[in-house]
């Protein structure tokens, strides 16, 4: 299933993706893409619906956060084996953690905000993993059981803030809409194997990440497992499991975002965003 949240920001209501690529409508007594909805159970009441007769959602609405409200925004650094050369750094010996603020959270096609005083915004295309059951101390072999299904996260990145300012990545990663999320969370059955995904990225047309999540130095499995040494993983959090090689930063010059830029990118199977850059208020 390909599942969503359409309608204004603040107003979204839940729909699935149909065969003809149509949104439909689900029930309002299902509630929102958020915690319990997106356990094996909840999919599963979902699954049992007659798509063909959920009501057909007219026009092209506005696309929210495929995942309401996630209780936890754990983000992964230096994931990808070209992306550790490119930024001259050694191939970590354990996943690089770090988290997104609850602010960050946007629709896949909303704005992104380069923040005031920015002058290195900077682009990553990822692969987000949205946690189904919950779970502590998992295994590897454990692991993918947990997951509900996979998205399109676009990390965005302030990289003076992340790195010349001090302290952890946390405020160059968090900033408001640096997390496009979306457009829709793809249930794990119908992804198969997250080691095999082509991800790309564009800025004003130029292509400059194409890459597969096969590069990962940590898979998917072994991320939620190590994850889940530190916290318990609730239904409707998220793991980012991190970037190819090809962002701003490690271009020879550097290159940055600026407002007015259009921004798009994708993920196999996952869909595709697509944001215009602006300057924040």
């Amino acid at each position: 299933m390909k599942l969503l949240r359409y309608g204004e920001m603040g107003r979204e209501r839940a729909g699935l993706l149909d065969e003809q690529g149509r949104i439909r409508a689900l029930p309002e007594s299902l509630g929102d893409l958020a915690g319990d909805r997106l356990t094996p159970q909840g999919l599963a009441e979902i699954a049992a619906l007659d798509s063909n007769a959920l009501p057909v959602v007219e026009g092209h609405p506005r696309l929210g956060s495929c995942v309401a409200r996630p209780g936890k925004f754990i983000c992964i650094g230096l994931n990808y084996r070209a992306h550790a050369a490119e930024s001259n750094l050694p191939i970590p010996a354990e996943p690089v953690v770090f988290g997104k603020w609850s602010s960050a959270v946007v629709g896949p096609n909303d704005d992104v905000e380069i923040p005031r005083g920015s002058e290195k915004t900077d682009w990553e295309v990822e692969l987000g993993v949205v946690i189904g059951t919950r779970g502590r101390y998992l295994t590897e072999a454990e692991a993918l059981s947990h997951v509900a299904g996979y998205c399109v996260v676009h990390d965005v990145s302030e990289r003076a803030f992340q790195m010349e300012r001090g302290g952890t990545w946390d405020k160059g990663k968090g900033c408001d809409t640096f997390g496009p999320t979306g457009p829709w969370l793809v249930t794990a059955d119908e992804v198969g194997d997250p080691q095999n995904l082509r991800l790309w990225l564009e800025v004003d047309g130029k292509r400059y990440q194409d890459s597969s999540t096969a590069d990962m130095i940590f898979t998917v499995a072994e991320l939620v497992s190590y994850v889940s040494q530190f916290c318990t993983l609730e239904p409707g959090d998220i793991i980012s499991t991190g970037t190819p090689e090809g962002v701003g930063l490690g271009q020879k010059p550097p290159v940055y975002l600026r407002a007015g830029q259009t921004v798009k990118l994708g993920v196999e199977k996952l869909g595709e965003q697509t944001q215009r850059m602006v300057s924040a208020g």
